[in-house]
């Protein structure tokens, strides 16, 4: 539920305008390989941004932006030789690797039409507060130490997850800066403004569709009379992934768990902004069941495991130190009924569960009860499987859109077999068991299994930036929920821009928006995928057909119209 607060106070923001002189900074870039396969080469790019003195003490990493580099390995090393580049933000609690499946694939799906494109996976400022160190070493177990019992990783202590009274700084991070960060990063990298209209494309997943809206609406320079600045003349196309081009939060519903620490959006801009700068209200979205640091963390140390021995007989439930926080998401994730909610038995660890039916527990569509969290890739194996009737039941008449419209299950028999991951190929093979629920419902089939656990695991793992987004800028979201405020609608300088270009929007068909979309936008639907499967999906799907969002995305690049 909307959380509320008793702040009075009416604060103002000004419309965009030139970064300030102190915003500059010295100019600095660095670009650090990372992995180069079947044609496409990636490395990570930081370029120099720092913020503007008054939002405050930060640490040093958080003055610069981040993005993952993709190319294709035959095309140009320097970007404005690209034939396009797209640009893309990420949605809501997620980073720049979460693109990485998507933007291999359309890069060598381009680069097999002789096509060499970039794609550019931004990270947004605010994950600069996250520390990679203990992921990096490729080690469940150092990986556990690191985070949560202090242990040394080359000569570095974990400092802990960073708490709200050390985000004063992103008090301010809303949408103005989020934009104002893309702008800056183009304009660095691509300082000639007819070179950027004709060749980038910009876009993103779920939230990254509103910031997309933003940007092509907002005015850089203060002047709206000149317009070389605006956002729609920094683009020659957008792109949406299950999500919208737009300046609402309407088509995200169900994006936002209710159990968040949002503040009551209808206290006003001014009493809002007033809770954020007092820390009073959170800095940092979070909730009191996976979606917060120390939980979200757990996700990619998931990752590691599966990458490490995938096959292997897990012990990270039994490995992880026993506190209230990871208590109650294992509850909430690994829990047959609310019986088994309340009491705690059977727990996660009771079960014997391979490292990829741990990591598939958390991320499948048919095992997650968040649907912003969920993608396709296989099912349980190996033993009984049941119903999984908690937090809602299976087969309801309305299941609600944060929970996914998937039946969910769960292993049944603790202290029992060994529980395998079937990965989304092998559904429907002539060995599949056929799990069904209580009432008779296959749980899936071979035509709604999108994504390679493994591909998965990888992007969880071996990314330098991270899948998820621990720390969320409260602020970026209530922006968005009070955008009829006037400090908020003065930032749409150019309304016309969110039409000013051809745009390509991909549906998950199992996603977040399904069947709300307008017929007017045409949109491509990928059959069967959830909201982060658009993301994640394998290039060659089980009907052997190439995976179609990258396709779309290839395509779309190659004629925006």
């Amino acid at each position: 539920m909307w959380r509320s607060a008793a702040l009075a106070a009416l604060l103002t923001t000004g419309a965009f305008t030139a970064a300030s002189s102190d915003a500059q900074g010295e100019s600095a870039r660095t670009e650090s390989p990372v992995a180069s396969s079947a044609g496409v080469t990636e490395s990570v790019v930081r370029v120099k941004a720092p913020l503007p003195a008054s939002f405050g003490a930060r640490p040093a990493a958080c003055d610069w932006l981040s993005y993952l580099r993709y190319r294709s390995s035959e095309g140009p090393a320097a970007s404005a030789d690209a034939d396009r580049i797209l640009v893309a933000q990420p949605g809501i609690l997620e980073g720049a690797g979460a693109f990485d499946s998507v933007a291999r694939n359309t890069v060598a799906r381009a680069a097999e039409q002789g096509l060499h494109l970039e794609f550019w996976a931004l990270d947004r400022r605010s994950n600069c507060l996250e520390d990679r160190t203990g992921i990096a070493s490729g080690d469940q177990h150092t990986a556990v130490d690191y985070y949560y019992r202090g242990e040394q990783v080359d000569g570095r202590t974990f400092a802990g997850f960073v708490g709200n009274d050390r985000l004063g700084w992103m008090a301010k991070l809303g949408i103005e800066q989020t934009v104002r960060d893309e702008y800056d990063l183009l304009t660095a990298e691509l300082p000639d403004q007819a070179l950027r209209k004709e060749k980038v494309l910009c876009g993103g997943h779920s939230l990254g569709g509103v910031i997309t809206g933003y940007f092509a609406t907002a005015d850089f320079d203060g002047n709206p009379a000149t317009t070389a600045d605006a956002g729609h003349n920094q683009c020659a196309g957008y792109f949406a992934l299950d999500t919208t081009v737009s300046t609402s939060l309407a088509d995200l519903s169900g994006s936002i768990p209710d159990d968040t620490n949002l503040p009551d959006v209808g206290l006003g801009y001014g009493v809002v902004q007033a809770g954020l700068d007092s820390g009073v209200l959170p800095r940092s979205l979070s909730a009191p069941v996976l979606l917060n640091p120390e939980t979200m963390t757990l996700l990619a140390i998931a990752g590691v495991g599966a990458v490490q021995d995938p096959g292997g007989e897990a012990d990270l439930p039994s490995y992880l130190p026993a506190n209230t926080n990871i208590e109650a998401t294992n509850r909430f994730l690994f829990s047959e009924d609310t019986a088994t909610f309340l009491t705690g038995s059977p727990a996660v660890k009771d079960f014997r569960l391979t490292n990829e039916a741990v990591l598939g527990s958390l991320m499948d569509d048919h095992s997650v009860p968040l649907a912003f969290l969920q993608s396709s890739v296989g099912f349980f194996d190996g033993g009984p499987i049941a119903d999984k009737n908690f937090p809602v039941g299976n087969g309801s008449s309305q299941q609600p859109g944060l929970f996914g419209i998937e039946y969910k299950a769960i292993p049944d028999q603790p202290h029992g077999p060994l529980y395998t991951w079937r990965n989304y190929d092998r559904v429907g093979d002539a060995d599949d068991p056929g799990y069904r629920s209580a009432d008779g419902t296959p749980f899936t089939d071979a035509g709604k299994e999108v994504t390679d656990i493994q591909e998965l695991a990888r992007s969880l793992a071996e990314q330098p930036l991270d899948f998820t987004e621990q720390y969320f800028p409260t602020k970026l979201v209530t922006d968005l929920q009070l955008a009829t405020s006037p400090q908020v609608k003065q930032l749409i300088v150019h309304p016309e821009g969110l039409t000013a270009n051809p745009t390509l929007t991909v549906l998950a068909g199992d996603g977040l928006l399904a069947g709300r979309v307008p017929s007017d936008l045409h949109p491509v639907v990928a059959d069967g995928y959830q909201h982060l499967d658009v993301l994640t999906a394998a290039p060659v799907q089980n009907n052997g057909r190439p995976e179609p969002v990258s396709t779309s995305l290839a395509r779309f690049a190659r004629s925006p119209q």
